[in-house]
């Protein structure tokens, strides 16, 4: 019996993609659908990382071709195919950079280092290709939450190569100081600083650029903000109300220099006594949750206050490697994963397709 292609691809038509809701066969992302007899191949190309979703998507998908009187073999090939995306107006991308996403709180000691280190690593799990740049000049700490010690080389003289741990580049001031010294500098001089971090770092091939950004919204961040190419930021806070008062300022600084929210993560959103199992909700409750429903913003998720994660932060290795299969690092491998949609619905960037115009003074 000859397998009609129209009738399967109705068929998997029905399969819709659980984190954005919508079908493969409409938004294009099936390909090279080939039917011989009974045997049925194709790819889904999904532009945002989920390996750990595959196994469940590629049940669902063969059981779905399956259900077309005829078909008897199904080969399902998933591939990601993250590319760049728009960024502010006026801002060139950066080389072998495709998507700058600034993890940022108006506050300082709300864990946005430590929400920025294992998104990273939850992206990298999930197949993408990922750096930090370290951008707190006055307290770099990704060098100790990854575990990585050394200086930089440099193979030409003028550019850096970053360090790498658990798959993940990484470019900190900390790397190039001493432990113990302080950066007595002003704004200026950070600013300049950062952007040699950023822009003579030699990143290979990167999906994704986490920017740990330093807390508040003074000149370093608002600089950072206009000359940094971002695809968008992520907002971090707690529920206590005075955070979320500092976390709209940086809100709304993002918003004036063109730089779009991609979601807010609650941190510390609640305590769990492991004794005796009881909650409390120390910093107050859903205050995230509040302020992202009356900005508009998505709501990521929330992460409790819990022990584990500071300590297996401060040990250099975060939640996500030291335990990958636990609840936490599942909620961080969801925000991540919500991230990365977010980014792969928004525009592409089209800069790299303009032709370049000379003008001639030749007569």
């Amino acid at each position: 019996m000859a397998v009609q292609q129209q009738a399967l691809l109705l068929a998997l038509q029905a399969v819709t993609d659980p984190h954005t809701g919508k079908d493969f066969v409409s938004t294009k992302a099936l390909k090279h659908l080939q039917v011989h007899d009974g045997d049925v191949s194709f790819d889904i190309e999904l532009g945002y990382p989920c390996r750990s979703q595959h196994p469940a998507l590629r049940k669902a998908l063969i059981a779905a071709a399956k259900s077309v009187p005829g078909v008897e073999n199904v080969s399902v090939n998933l591939q990601t195919r993250i590319i760049a995306h728009a960024v502010q107006r006026g801002v060139s991308l950066l080389p072998n950079v495709k998507n700058i996403i600034a993890v940022a709180s108006g506050k300082g000691g709300v864990g946005k280092s430590t929400t920025t280190v294992n998104l990273a690593l939850a992206l990298a799990a999930e197949g993408a290709r990922v750096g930090i740049l370290d951008a707190d000049i006055y307290g770099p700490s990704q060098p100790m939450m990854m575990g990585i010690e050394g200086r930089p080389e440099s193979l030409d003289g003028q550019t850096m190569e970053p360090l790498e741990n658990y798959g993940v580049q990484v470019i900190s001031i900390g790397f190039l100081v001493d432990k113990d010294e302080a950066m007595i500098w002003r704004g200026p001089m950070a600013t300049q600083a950062l952007e040699q971090l950023l822009r003579q770092t030699n990143w290979k091939d990167l999906d994704y650029l986490l920017v740990d950004m330093p807390p508040g919204t003074g000149d370093i961040q608002l600089t950072l903000s206009q000359r940094v190419p971002m695809t968008g930021a992520v907002i971090v806070t707690t529920p206590q109300d005075i955070a979320l008062l500092d976390a709209r300022k940086g809100i709304r600084m993002f918003e004036k220099v063109g730089v779009p929210i991609l979601g807010i993560v609650e941190n510390m959103a609640v305590y769990c006594c492991p004794n005796c199992g009881h909650t409390e909700h120390i910093f107050g409750a859903e205050g995230g949750r509040r302020m992202a429903t009356e900005y508009g913003i998505d709501y990521l998720g929330a992460l409790p206050l819990n022990m584990q994660i500071r300590v297996q932060a401060d040990s250099g290795q975060p939640t996500v490697v030291a335990d990958p299969e636990g609840e936490i690092a599942g909620i961080y491998k969801a925000v991540a994963r919500q991230v990365a949609i977010t980014v792969a619905q928004k525009a592409k960037d089209f800069s790299s397709k303009f032709p370049t115009i000379k003008i001639s003074t030749e007569t």
